[in-house]
C-alpha cells in the first residue's frame, strides 16, 4: 500500500464539503484515491438564491454552442482577482482571444478560464463564488 500524505486527504475533505459532493476520485501515476460518504440532506445555503438560479443555465437553444464557453473543471467560479477588483469581464464587454474571463478554483488552486476567440460578451450564465461543473456554460460571446 502506498504512503499517503494527511494533508493531501483533508484537502479532498474540505473540497468535497465546498462543493457539496458525496464523491471523489483522483489519481496521478501509479496510485489513487476516492473518498465517499454517505448522502446527507441538504442543507439551507448561506446565500439566498431563487430555484432558477441554482440549477444549471439553460442556455438559449438558438445559441451556437461555438459561442458559449464552458467551464473546463469542476470548481467554484470567481468573476474577479479578489473581492475588491471589478471583474474580469462585463455584459457588452469586447475581449480578446486568450484574455481571462474567470478564474476556477479547485483544490486551492486558481485555474484562468480564457476566451477561446476574441469577440462580445452577450451573457454571464454563472455567478460569482458559486460552484460550477465541468462543461457547465459559463458565458456567451458573439
Amino acid at each position: 500500500m502506498p504512503e499517503y500524505d494527511k494533508k493531501t486527504i483533508e484537502e479532498f475533505a474540505k473540497l468535497m464539503d465546498e462543493l457539496s459532493l458525496t464523491e471523489i476520485e483522483y489519481g496521478k501515476g501509479d496510485w489513487h484515491i476516492r473518498l465517499s460518504r454517505a448522502a446527507r440532506p441538504a442543507v439551507a445555503a448561506p446565500e439566498k438564491t431563487d430555484q432558477a438560479s441554482a440549477q444549471t443555465p439553460a442556455v438559449d437553444k438558438s445559441v451556437d454552442d461555438k459561442n458559449v464557453v464552458k467551464s473546463p473543471m469542476l470548481g467554484v467560479v470567481y468573476a474577479s482577482p479578489d473581492p475588491d477588483s471589478p471583474p474580469y469581464v462585463k455584459i457588452g464587454d469586447t475581449v480578446a482571444e486568450d484574455q481571462t474571463l474567470f478564474l476556477i478554483e479547485a483544490m486551492k488552486t486558481f485555474n484562468p478560464v480564457k476566451a477561446p476567440r476574441a469577440g462580445k460578451v452577450v451573457d454571464i450564465l454563472v455567478k460569482d463564488r458559486h460552484a460550477v461543473e465541468f462543461d457547465e456554460p459559463l458565458l456567451i460571446l458573439e
